[in-house]
């Protein structure tokens, strides 16, 4: 502790506190128990993590929470507390050399191969595939289902509003104040960041993360000024030093100036708010950024903020902009940017027509869409509550499913073909073509041969029959790489920044079709031959055959 604070996660050798064993449903050590009591917990098993659909109606989602899992896994051991409030927990029948087990129970005998973090996935493919005694395995599912899903979901949502935005404007993520708790804000800042947003305003999330954070300030600071007598210190010296001005009086007399420039009534605009500009631009000369809706976007706030951004240009600052958090933001975002390029043509200050307009209020996907298609001059978005819930859809739905064992393949069947599951071990490897972009991701058995750059295969569907292709791929990935083995992680941790930019190659190589908002392509996920046909069979002699009469 320093200062009363946990600085924990601070190194990337360190897990989130909250992250420990007991995170986990019950029904995880009810079935380690009967496993135990059966005689089955040492048999060794096979799992894998995966979703069915892909989230927002899209058609791609962003791999993210593999790095918090491999630290999980590391640290896997349940504490004497632990035991005793499981001992708590179950019936008293349970039996006492069961708790034993448990004390001892860790993660040395567990295998993970997984798909690189930041990696643009898709449904049916494996995310983790997990190999270890069953018990032990079964044990971590809940954890790295919570650990998985949220990430996923927040970054896929992330990257969403990246792709709608287009890759020059700033994303901001302001979402920490609406989050799930704490951590669901943490969690957020961080897997926004991957999907593609530039910065956070989450102090912690920066200091933990590194992430840049950015802010302003609220409605409550503009209206918690009434007029220019209040300022006690008015005065600022210039960036080089060589002189000391009043920028109250300066401001005033820069806002008269401007008047029939921007054509607005001095007289309209609010003392208070240009008091509080002028406290706001003394103690930030060099980032002074304004919330200018507080009373009047036009006749009050961008007519306060050009006079003290001008008194700031006589001392040799430059401002940065302005904040839109409420109005018409495509109409007041293109009415300011004119207003910005009279002020830069009269004064010939190129500069000022290039001042930050950034926008906030509620934001999703779809109103950045709308935006686009009225025509708007904004430069950042900060987006918050429907970026950091989800609010479009608020689970990724991620599954974890036996596939195998005793070295004995499992299947789940069910009417809703998509909840079948695909039985035993699956290597994967993603397939693209001669223009760089992927065509495929394909399934096949651990005992085929690896798919070859330029050598023809069959994919195909792992369940409809009459949907196969042939294809030659200019290029092949393999998907999986051996992450965690012999209780230690076997693969360089990247850092955010590289996870970040991972995601953006990978988002780069899947077809714009894909990619787009209304009615994307669905990208193909298909299976070998060999593994389709021990798929159906596997089928076959598992599904009940009826009987009429």
């Amino acid at each position: 502790m320093e200062n009363g604070v946990n600085n924990k996660l601070e190194t990337n050798k360190d897990q989130n506190g909250v992250i420990q064993p007991l995170l986990t449903d019950l029904y995880e050590i009810t079935m380690a128990y009967a496993y135990w009591k059966s005689g089955k917990h040492n048999e060794p098993a096979v799992f894998d993590l995966l979703f069915r659909k892909n989230p927002f109606q899209g058609e791609f989602t962003v791999f993210a929470g593999l790095e918090e899992c491999l630290k999980f896994l590391r640290n896997f051991h349940y504490s004497s507390a632990d035991i005793d409030y499981i001992r708590r927990v179950l019936p008293e029948t349970t039996e006492e050399a069961f708790y034993d087990y448990l004390a001892n129970l860790d993660t040395k005998d567990v295998t993970v191969y997984a798909i690189d973090e930041g990696m643009v996935v898709f449904p049916k493919v494996p995310l983790i595939r997990l190999e270890g005694p069953l018990s032990v395995v079964q044990i971590l599912e809940t954890t790295l289902l919570n650990l998985v899903n949220y990430a996923s979901l927040v970054a896929t949502n992330a990257a969403r509003f990246r792709l709608a935005a287009g890759p020059d404007k700033i994303l901001l993520e302001f979402g920490l104040r609406r989050a799930q708790g704490p951590d669901g804000g943490l969690s957020a800042s961080r897997y926004c960041y991957i999907g593609g947003f530039d910065g956070t305003s989450n102090l912690l999330a920066g200091k933990l993360f590194g992430i840049p954070v950015k802010g302003t300030h609220a409605h409550a600071f503009v209206n918690s000024y009434n007029s220019l007598e209040e300022l006690t210190n008015k005065e600022l010296r210039s960036k080089d030093g060589t002189k000391t001005l009043d920028l109250a009086i300066e401001s005033v007399k820069w806002r008269d100036k401007l008047a029939p420039i921007l054509t607005y009534l001095p007289s309209e605009a609010s003392a208070g708010e240009l008091a509080a500009f002028v406290s706001y631009a003394i103690a930030f000369p060099s980032g002074f950024l304004c919330l200018v809706d507080t009373y009047d976007v036009l006749k009050s706030g961008i007519p306060n903020f050009c006079a003290v951004a001008m008194a700031l240009n006589e001392l040799g600052y430059r401002a940065t902009g302005i904040r839109l958090d409420s109005g018409d933001l495509a109409y007041l975002s293109v009415r300011v940017r004119h207003m910005f390029e009279r002020i830069a043509t009269e004064y010939d200050i190129p500069w000022f027509c290039k001042l930050m307009i950034v926008a906030s209020n509620d934001i999703n996907e779809d109103t950045i869409h709308s935006l686009n298609h009225q025509g708007h001059s904004i430069d950042s978005f900060g987006i918050g509550t429907h970026l950091v819930t989800c609010q479009k859809q608020p689970a990724l739905g991620c599954v974890y499913k036996l596939a195998e064992v005793n070295h004995q393949p499992r299947i789940k069947l069910s009417e809703d073909i998509d909840k079948i599951t695909m039985p035993g071990r699956k290597d994967a490897y993603r397939l693209y073509g001669t223009d760089g972009n992927a065509l495929v991701d394909l399934l096949l058995k651990p005992d085929e041969p690896p798919v070859a750059k330029g050598k023809r295969v069959l994919c195909r569907h792992p369940y409809q029959e009459a949907k196969r292709a042939y294809v030659i791929p200019a290029k092949v990935e393999a998907l999986y790489k051996c992450y965690f083995k012999d209780g230690e992680i076997c693969q360089t941790l990247p850092s955010l920044d590289e996870i970040r930019s991972r995601m953006q190659e990978s988002l780069m190589t899947i077809r714009m079709d894909h990619k787009r908002a209304l009615n994307p392509t669905p990208y193909k996920v298909s299976v070998t031959d060999q593994l389709y046909s021990f798929i159906h069979d596997l089928w076959l002699a598992n599904a009940p055959i009826g009987e009429l009469s």
